[in-house]
Order: structure tokens, then C-alpha cells, then sequence
């Protein structure tokens, strides 16, 4: 058995530094038992980005649909499991233009949205895209923010345009996206009408301050209850489906209505008269195609306008479990059966 001399073992430390621990599919990812432990190199680092120490990683649906083959990365998107992280900065490389004079130094506390690759030890984030660790909040409960902070405003505030005062109807309400727009709507002073399925669900959506939640494994057609409660301003529905014909019932004149999901189909019939006759708006998004530059404003935005609140304690972590980075499997087990909240994995 060959003995490794000094400079021997200084080259095999060497090559090991430029790998990482990350979580890989085996097979068509049909189950959560097709995730593992796998190596990878770490990733480069380009100008204007800098390369995260990870310390939790977000669990997040599209995470699963990713696993299953149903959710692709886009074009130029890192090919891993992973969309929002926190960490710590491991190191820096400016954009030219910019030279040193950045926000951020080595060592700093960050959490971000980023394009694939979460589990993992280290990820390379664009420099545009990170966020400060929210003063109370531990590194587990702001690697569950990025995700839904991001796509709650741009598709609640920019896309829905909730106005105060306004009433805003959010399917899923026990979901991290339904958890954030109950608290995101009411600290912008709308009415909250949640549904969620089972009395836990339902709770939770209440002990976030949603003024009306409905319960629809009780009331499947909860649409007389929302019009009973003066309808919806704004709807925001991750469901899809035949969800999409009722939601239209409910809105309100010149109502917006924002898909975020396609839980059960993303095939839908609807009665266009109904549109014509409302004035009402038809609009989703998605996250994770948005150019760099697109994700750096929302980034922006997010930090100028939702951070205070979240600083404030208007809106509140809602960290539901944590599990070990070897134990992804179960995460994504935990994430398909019911659940209330978010889920991040531990590096």
C-alpha cells in the first residue's frame, strides 16, 4: 500500500478544496429515495458574482417537480436541486465597472434567490442578488425567506397592484407562498381571505391574521363564502385547475387575477364573457426564468420595500423543520405529505 508523503497529501488536500458535498437524482427522481449524497466541483465564480458558503438551503415545491423531471432548469440555470439559500460570503469578484466598491466583504451573512444549485456546500450567487440576514432571524429561518419574499411581491404588489384597503383571496394558505401573502397583505392594509384543506391548515392560515379562512375539504365551493365576504380584488392561486373558473366568480370589479401554480392543471376552461364582463386581469408569473438584470430590480424592490416589514416583526418566519443535508430524501417526503409553513435543509 503506497504511503502518501507530505507534498502527496498537500496535492490530494488541494484537489479536495475544489470539490463540494451536494444532493443529486438517481434514476427519473420518481421518489424522494432518489435523492443522495453526491460530490461535485465547487462552482466558479464569474465577474459580478460571489460564491456562498452555504449554511441551510430552502425546500421548496419546484424543488420536487425538478426531481420528478416535470420542472426543467431554463437555459444557463445551474442543473442542481436548490432556489434559495443562506450562507456566508466566501468570496468576492466584482463586476469591472465596480471595482472593490461593493456592499458586501468576505465573511458577511447573506441570504439569496438563486438559479439552481442550493443543496449544496457552496453556490455562486450574482452579486445583484443578495439580501442581509433580517436582524432576528436565525441562518435556518432566512434560507425560507428568498423564495416566497421574491415571488409573494412581484406577483402580489407589482403584477396583482394590491392597493390598501383592497381584498386579496390566496389559495393554500398553510403554503410558504400562502404564508407570506396573508402576512404580506395585511401589513400593506388589504383584507385577507384564505383557503386552505383541514382544520391544522386552517388555523395556521388564522394565526398569520387572515380575516376569513375557509376550510374546503368542509366547503369545496368556497365561492359563496368569498362573495359572501364582499369578493376579491386581487386572487393569488397556485392551484390552477377548475379553481381557475371559481376564482373568476370572485373577483370583484376590474379584479386581478395572478397565478402563481398549476397545482392540479395547468389546462383550464374558463368563460371568457366573464372576463369581458369584469374588466378583470388575467396575469401570472414565474420566478426562475427572469433575466439576471430583472432578478437584480425585484431583489431590489424586495429589499427596499418588504425588508422593513419583515425587520419589523410584521412578517414573521414561518420554519416549519429543519433536516439534515443527508437526509433531503425525507425533506422532500415531509414536503409531499400535508404540511404547514417551510422547510430548509441544515449544510
Amino acid at each position: 500500500m503506497k504511503r502518501l508523503l507530505g507534498e502527496d497529501i498537500k496535492k490530494k488536500e488541494s484537489l479536495m478544496d475544489h470539490f463540494m458535498r451536494v444532493i443529486s437524482v438517481r434514476g427519473d427522481g420518481a421518489n424522494p429515495s432518489d435523492l443522495y449524497v453526491d460530490e461535485a466541483p465547487r462552482p466558479e465564480t464569474g465577474a459580478g458574482s460571489v460564491l456562498i458558503r452555504i449554511s441551510h438551503a430552502g425546500v421548496n415545491r419546484p424543488d420536487i417537480l425538478q426531481r420528478r423531471g416535470l420542472y426543467p432548469p431554463p437555459p444557463g440555470a445551474a442543473p442542481g436541486l436548490g432556489l434559495e439559500v443562506s450562507g456566508w460570503i466566501e468570496a468576492i469578484h466584482p463586476a469591472v465597472p465596480y471595482a472593490d466598491d461593493v456592499a458586501w466583504r468576505v465573511g458577511d451573512p447573506v441570504c439569496a434567490l438563486v438559479n439552481g444549485g442550493g443543496y449544496a456546500e457552496y453556490v455562486a450567487v450574482d452579486l445583484r442578488h443578495l439580501l442581509p440576514i433580517p436582524a432576528g432571524w436565525s441562518m435556518a429561518q432566512a434560507a425560507s425567506l428568498p423564495e416566497a419574499a421574491l415571488t409573494v411581491y412581484a406577483n402580489l404588489i407589482e403584477h396583482g397592484g394590491l392597493q390598501p384597503g383592497e381584498t386579496v383571496l390566496v389559495h393554500g394558505g398553510n403554503s410558504g407562498i400562502g404564508a407570506m401573502t396573508i402576512q404580506l397583505g395585511k401589513a400593506w392594509g388589504a383584507k385577507v381571505i384564505a383557503t386552505a384543506r383541514g382544520a391544522d391548515k386552517c388555523e395556521f392560515a388564522r394565526s398569520l391574521g387572515a380575516d376569513l379562512v375557509i376550510d374546503t375539504t368542509v366547503d369545496e365551493d368556497f365561492v359563496t363564502a368569498v362573495k359572501g365576504a364582499g369578493g376579491a380584488d386581487v386572487v393569488l392561486d397556485i392551484v390552477a385547475g377548475d379553481y381557475v373558473a371559481k376564482n373568476l366568480l370572485c373577483l370583484n370589479h376590474k379584479g386581478r387575477m395572478v397565478q402563481v401554480g398549476t397545482g392540479r392543471s395547468p389546462v383550464v376552461e374558463l368563460d371568457l364573457r366573464r372576463v369581458m364582463q369584469k374588466q378583470a386581469v388575467i396575469t401570472g408569473s414565474m420566478l426562475r426564468p427572469r433575466s439576471a438584470d430583472e432578478k437584480a430590480r425585484l431583489t431590489t424592490k424586495v429589499h427596499e420595500k418588504l425588508w422593513p416589514l419583515v425587520e419589523s416583526g410584521a412578517i414573521k418566519p414561518v420554519l416549519a423543520q429543519t433536516f439534515a443535508f443527508a437526509d433531503a430524501a425525507s425533506a422532500h417526503a415531509w414536503m409531499d405529505e400535508s404540511h404547514c409553513g417551510k422547510v430548509v435543509l441544515q449544510i
